[in-house]
This record gives structure tokens, C-alpha cells and sequence, in this order.
């Protein structure tokens, strides 16, 4: 495994190389689930809200676009 220098030189590399900066990106983590029924704590049955990231959450960088609606 990288180091997190080593980590984060190849990610501004590959953002330089797509011509992406930094103030056009949103980071968001995929893979998760939040519960959205009332339960009493536990591990079976958390409270309503609670986040559970998945074995293969994942992170998007992501460049956002506004969505352009056709017209008729």
C-alpha cells in the first residue's frame, strides 16, 4: 500500500492531466445506507438516521454539470 503522500501526488497528477481544479469538484461516498425506520439502538435494529458504509463503499470525485432540460 501507498503512503498518503504518494496517494495524493498521483491524484492532483491525474486532476492536472483531466484538466480538472479543485474548486469545480464535489466529493461524495457511495455504497451506503442510512435507515430510515425507528429501532431501539442495536446492531439489528439502529436508530433512524444512522449511516452504514457497505463493504465496497467507494468514493466519487465528481465534476458537477447543470442539467439541461430539453426543449419541446
Amino acid at each position: 500500500m501507498t503512503n498518503t503522500g504518494d496517494f495524493l501526488s498521483s491524484l492532483a497528477s491525474a486532476m492536472q492531466e483531466l484538466g480538472f481544479s479543485s474548486e469545480e469538484l464535489e466529493v461524495a461516498i457511495g455504497g451506503t445506507q442510512v435507515y430510515e425506520i425507528d429501532g431501539a439502538g442495536t446492531k439489528w435494529a439502529p436508530e433512524r438516521g444512522t449511516r452504514k458504509y457497505n463493504p465496497d463503499a467507494f468514493i466519487v470525485i465528481r465534476k458537477p454539470t447543470p442539467v439541461i432540460s430539453s426543449n419541446a
